[in-house]
């Protein structure tokens, strides 16, 4: 027994080494790869640590300071190094606090969209006939309906908050996943492999679980990925229209909205969150193109 482990061992360690040499090969020949996951990080670690980066909080109003421009603009200072909005907010601090929601609300939304779309997906793909035919004309009947007509109904009707906001957009964007892993479920499931496994007398779950699920996940990654940036833009697109998040509370797309009546004289107030989303969804989508070249077996060195 110890003789085969030691024979194992190193076997699974040099696969391991060899993989993780891949992943980095990959990135750094990737030079947009690396810019994506530098911002994604810097991002994120903006809004982990917003309250020790913000200068100020970011609900609190002075009238006395309202509308200063940035420090380099005559009248600006370095107290408020981007300005100030029309009612004192300091626009910096609005800005680091505004990431905590955005990434909030795009990563919590795409994995609740994701494990919906998941689970209908293998199911109508492993199991066909009526649950296909039931979950596809259901994924249908969704995609007949314009998907920001339909957010907006419901938040019309339930109202706007953080927690609607995220279970109406990982409600609506399931079907996605559904479609693709449906499609990767039906072509994985004649493979030998998973022939072998019902030949031996696998259960429909184990089957699921140990042969479908990991040949799937690489391609749901790079489209959950590359979803996130959509769904920061649709909260952000929300919460311009007033039907996302709402004050006290803070986001790049409320921002957008209170900056809008002030792009002629103002322009700051609008401007740098509008920096910020584009920012943000750029490196995520520049990190879902290099996922997508690591995890696509078809593409190699």
């Amino acid at each position: 027994m110890n003789v085969v482990t030691e024979k194992i061992e190193p076997k699974l360690s040099r696969k391991k080494n060899g993989q993780m040499n891949y992943i980095m090969r990959r990135l750094i020949n990737s030079k947009t790869g690396i810019v994506g996951l530098f911002i994604v990080i810097f991002v994120t670690a903006m809004a982990i640590f917003a309250p020790f980066l913000a200068m100020y909080d970011p609900a609190k109003t002075d009238i006395v300071h309202r509308l200063i421009p940035p420090f380099w603009m005559e009248g600006g200072t370095m107290d408020y190094p981007l300005g100030t909005d029309n009612l004192g907010r300091d626009v910096l601090s609005r800005i680091i606090f505004g990431s905590r929601v955005s990434l909030l609300v795009g990563i919590s939304s795409v994995i609740l969209a994701g494990i919906i779309g998941m689970f209908f997906g293998l199911v109508a793909g492993f199991y066909g006939k009526v649950w296909d035919f039931i979950i596809m004309r259901t994924v249908d009947s969704f995609l007949a309906i314009p998907n920001i007509l339909f957010m907006l109904i419901i938040l019309a009707v339930l109202g706007p908050s953080v927690t609607t906001l995220i279970l109406v957009l990982g409600g609506t964007s399931w079907v996605v996943y559904a479609r693709m892993v449906r499609s990767e479920t039906l072509s994985v499931k004649e493979r030998d492999f998973v022939r072998s496994g019902r030949a031996i007398g696998a259960k429909d779950y184990r089957i699921i679980m140990k042969y479908i699920l990991p040949n799937v996940v690489s391609s749901f990654i790079v489209i959950a990925t590359l979803n996130v940036a959509s769904t920061i833009i649709l909260e952000a697109s929300l919460s311009f229209l007033g039907l996302g998040i709402q004050s006290p509370d803070v986001s790049w797309g409320l921002m957008l909205s209170d900056g809008r009546e002030y792009v002629a004289t103002s322009w700051w107030v609008a401007t740098f969150p509008g920096i910020a989303i584009t920012i943000t969804v750029l490196g995520v989508i520049f990190l879902g193109d290099w996922l997508r070249d690591v995890l696509d077996p078809k593409i190699k060195d």
